[in-house]
């Protein structure tokens, strides 16, 4: 007997379709054979999968089972096809009806006892269904609500392969789960944090703002205790709210990481990621035997906060190279090469010198030139080149922790940001041009979006003569300087516009007063 049942694999953090065709035949000795490409996990299934057939109380038949995992050529892993399985091998036996079994995608891990444990990707696997046209997807109870996010098709969460038996012999039936996504934004919950509580450091709250409203990278140098973990914390409290669209990319990683809680079918709030310096470029990146998305990936859309910059290993910095210019991983193997979406902020934290005090008027650096040097050249050109903003965060002195009135509010400075991102989003729009953000202005385009009058013409080539700036600075300086007269809903670059931009490049003023 042949029969036939759908199931999907991942790939990346998209789905594909996997057709799971199962036949038993009573000549020959009795084995079991899977066939199609199965990595570990999916050849330990046959194993699970007949255990718990015989502890829910379904005999097999003493016959030669070839079971094919189709297409052939796609390798397949994990434990999601333990109930597709299940299905094919009662079905093959005439425990259940074959007409309706194409109708669904099943996906599962199941126990020896039959009950059914959740699986990673989900969301990928319901959105591959309303694509290829099924009528839904039976799956997990634990993945049923991450899963109803997909409108339009019918999402059936179960607790034990007998419940899905019994459905497929219409001896029970299946409430379709839903989700009411509109209602999950609307009750978005509001941030704990808020830059109200950050005393003093204004000009630090600038650059955020900055930052923020032309999607910029930006690094924070200054002593220990001045506050720069506590800025980067609260950037997400500023940047504009997920589009649904954006959610869903969010999401689709995170399920696909088997991140995803239970409880949340979908991720509403940017990413705020903060790894440890001790990390691994496969950790950062992305990547391991069976590749799954790193650090960077599951900060997209969202904040990658790395403290700490220097005592990072050089070769994980290195490999930020890649998803800061094009906004994506690729993880190539011998036999498979996947991209994981990777547009995420960098915001880094670095102290000034390996003892953290050099400028402070209230400690002595105890650090030579030398060691100055070797500290800060740990990072290459190459990756501060993809830092538009540099700013030095100071100690905070007494009075500013003393004193009872709040700073600028996150609230504020959200609605600034979001003016100036629609300034941008309008203007690029009219060209017809891919940029989003600012950030992303390079070549013609930068000179064409940043002109320059006479007068900030020789301003800005003072600037660089007597600080010695270099070619790459310039085109930060200007990227910047859109942004603020963006946020100031100017068209036109000034002088005043130009000074402040300026003052965010921060390390390489330095480097001249070092070198």
């Amino acid at each position: 007997m042949f029969a036939k049942t759908f199931s999907a694999g991942i790939l990346g953090i998209e789905a594909f379709l996997v057709e799971v065709e199962v036949d038993i035949t009573r000549s020959g000795l009795p084995t079991l054979h899977m066939v199609g490409l199965a990595e570990g996990a999916v050849k330990e299934s046959k194993e699970r999968v007949l255990a718990a057939l015989k502890n829910c109380g379904f005999k097999l038949p003493s016959s030669r089972i070839t079971i094919n995992l189709a297409p052939a050529d796609q390798r397949k892993e994990g434990s999601l096809f333990d109930l597709p399985l299940a299905i094919g091998l009662l079905a093959g036996s005439e425990v259940l009806p074959l007409q309706v079994l194409n109708q669904y995608i099943l996906a599962g891990e199941i126990s020896l006892t039959g009950e059914l444990r959740p699986i990673a990707g989900a969301l990928p696997i319901a959105l591959l269904a309303r694509q290829k046209g099924f009528r839904g997807v039976i799956l997990p109870q634990q993945n049923a609500l991450e899963a109803a996010v997909v409108q339009d098709i019918d999402i059936l969460g179960v607790k034990t392969l007998v419940e899905v038996v019994n459905f497929f012999n219409n001896s029970n039936t299946l409430t379709p789960i839903k989700v009411d996504v509109a209602e999950i934004f609307t009750k978005r919950q509001h941030f704990w944090i808020d830059f109200a509580e950050v005393k003093g450091q204004e000009t630090a709250k600038r650059a955020i703002e900055i930052a923020a409203a032309g999607g910029h990278n930006l690094l924070f140098v200054g002593p220990p205790g001045s506050g720069k973990t506590m800025l980067a914390q609260r950037i997400p409290t500023v940047l504009p709210p997920l589009s649904f669209e954006e959610a869903l990319e969010v999401t689709k990683i995170y399920s696909v990481s088997n991140q995803l809680g239970e409880n949340t079918p979908l991720i509403v709030h940017r990413p705020f990621r903060s790894p440890h310096h001790t990390i691994s470029d496969a950790g950062l990146i992305g990547g391991g035997r069976y590749p799954r998305p790193g650090e960077v990936s599951l900060a997209h859309r969202g904040v990658l906060f790395l403290d700490e910059l220097p005592e990072f290993k050089k070769n994980v910095l290195e490999v930020l190279r890649q998803p800061l210019e094009s906004g994506e991983v690729t993880i190539s193997r011998a036999a498979i090469s996947l991209r994981y979406p990777a547009n995420f902020m960098l915001v880094a934290a670095m102290n000034p010198c390996p003892c953290g005090y050099l400028g402070d008027e209230k400690h002595t650096c105890t650090c030579t030139l030398n060691q100055i040097q070797r500290y800060r050249s740990r990072l290459s050109g190459p990756l501060l080149d993809r830092i538009d903003l540099q700013v030095e965060v100071p100690a905070v002195d007494y009075k500013h922790l003393r004193s009872p009135k709040n700073g600028l509010n996150s609230e504020t400075m959200r609605s600034r940001i979001i003016e100036a991102r629609k300034i941008q989003q309008v203007r690029y729009r009219k060209e017809n041009l891919p940029f989003l953000t600012n950030s992303e202005l390079s070549g013609k385009w930068l000179q064409h979006f940043c002109p320059l009058g006479h007068q900030e013409h020789d301003f800005l080539e003072q600037a660089v003569n007597r600080l010695g700036l270099s070619a790459r600075a310039y085109t930060r300086i200007l990227r910047i300087s859109r942004t603020i007269a963006d946020l100031e809903g100017r068209e036109y670059i000034n002088s005043e516009i130009l000074a402040e931009a300026i003052s965010y490049r921060f390390l390489d003023r330095k480097e001249q007063l070092l070198g």
